[in-house]
């Protein structure tokens, strides 16, 4: 065991941590003042709701021992047998820190998700949908690419979540966007964000909780944790750049929106690559990043669903063009243990990265819609119009987040 990378391990998870509030207030932000309060909560109550299916079974079912390549083994339920010791998963940190590392991995992602449905799902029926979610497409992905599954034997790369965490989620926003329908006066009235100071801070924090996110993704204090955090950073910084600019392009004007919408884009799309590329190819990823997920969030105007906080742009589109650039960038100059993609003479390793993120977008699309109905069935996705109308804060939690 390794004392400096478990210091630098627990750091690093505890920065994942912070990652959750910091999305609850950009989300919170982006949304009209009478459902702030619900929306931050949704992101903040995954924080207590993940914990503890994640210690009851969901670390087993995404790091157990092998089941058809699909799903984790029953063998750590409950914990049984995660110590303090060394693990199957690392040299030289405890097996309990690399458990903790991943379990707020788990958390974001489905919170990631409550943006597209934003303002009109009740909290019991966010409630149910997350826990059955995470059960039922979070920890069968995160198991075939991290936890032994097909995707990881078949040489799959994703550094931090590009397929697992992103395309994941992003697929099943636009089920969720689909299902739900759209706000009530959607397209007819101002759906403005109500407080973008409180979404840059928000964006500021996901910013910081990113190097965390990538270069804790190395699980050692080493030269890949230092490749993972170089490349995110000019990665995210061209990503927004290239937002602003197209935006100033189509409509006249940089906005602070589109450089935090941008920054998120970027962190997105170098997460399945950050460990495996260099500098010029992170900054090349960012580049396009920020430009794609803007052209993105214009369509979904055309296509006409309501993806209230833009999830689909951008982190599907975003998580998407990731898997794919790593298949593209990816050198083993940068990391031996990595594989060389198709741009340093190995085409195959963007047919397997397609293969990915194909299977991942199939599986939480048909998942998803299932869950759905599921959740409908019991509890009801959607408040009644007069409690949407009134605003989720009051109707759901007897609060309001302003009293001016």
């Amino acid at each position: 065991m390794n004392t400096g990378d478990t210091a630098f391990m627990l750091i690093a998870t505890a920065m994942v941590m912070l990652m959750t509030p910091g999305l609850a207030l950009f989300y919170g932000g982006l949304v009209r003042s009478k459902n702030v309060l619900s929306t931050t909560m949704q992101s903040f109550f995954c924080l207590g709701l993940i914990s503890i299916i994640w210690v009851l079974y969901g670390y087993s079912l995404a790091f157990g021992p092998d089941i058809g390549g699909f799903i984790g083994g029953l063998k750590y339920l409950g914990l049984k047998g995660v110590g303090t010791g060394i693990g199957p998963y690392s040299d030289t940190i405890p097996d309990l820190l690399f458990c903790a590392f991943q379990m707020m991995f788990a958390i974001i992602t489905p919170a990631l998700i409550t943006g597209a449905y934003a303002e009109r799902m009740k909290f019991t029926a966010f409630a149910l949908f997350t826990v059955l979610w995470a059960t039922f497409v979070y920890f069968p992905v995160c198991h075939w690419v991290w936890g032994g599954g097909w995707l990881g034997k078949m040489g799959a790369l994703d550094f931090a979540g590009g397929t697992v965490i992103h395309i994941n989620s992003g697929a099943a926003a636009l089920v969720t966007a689909i299902v739900l329908g759209k706000r009530k006066g959607y397209g007819r009235e101002a759906m403005h964000p109500h407080n973008l100071p409180m979404t840059i801070l928000g964006a500021g924090i996901l910013w910081f909780g990113w190097f965390g996110f990538n270069a804790g993704s190395a699980l050692s204090a080493g030269p890949i944790a230092v490749l993972a955090l170089f490349t995110t950073q000019v990665a995210t910084g061209c990503a927004a750049i290239t937002w602003v600019l197209a935006e100033w392009a189509v409509q006249g004007k940089p906005t602070t929106l589109g450089a935090a919408s941008g920054a998120v884009a970027g962190l997105v799309a170098i997460t399945p690559a950050a460990g495996f590329v260099g500098p010029l190819s992170a900054m090349v990823i960012g580049l396009v990043a920020g430009a794609l997920c803007y052209g993105a969030v214009l369509m979904k105007g055309k296509f006409g669903y309501d993806d209230a906080l833009d999830v689909v742009g951008v982190h599907g589109v975003g998580g998407l063009w990731g898997a794919l650039a790593t298949g593209l960038f990816a050198s083993t100059f940068w990391n031996p243990d990595g594989a060389n993609g198709l741009f340093f003479g190995n085409p195959h390793q963007f047919v397997i990265q397609a293969i990915g993120a194909g299977a991942a977008i199939g599986y939480s699309l048909v998942l998803t819609f299932i869950l759905l109905k599921v959740v409908d069935a019991v509890v009801g996705l959607r408040p009644s119009l007069e409690d949407e109308v009134q605003g989720l804060d009051v109707t759901d939690h007897k609060e309001v987040g302003y009293s001016l």
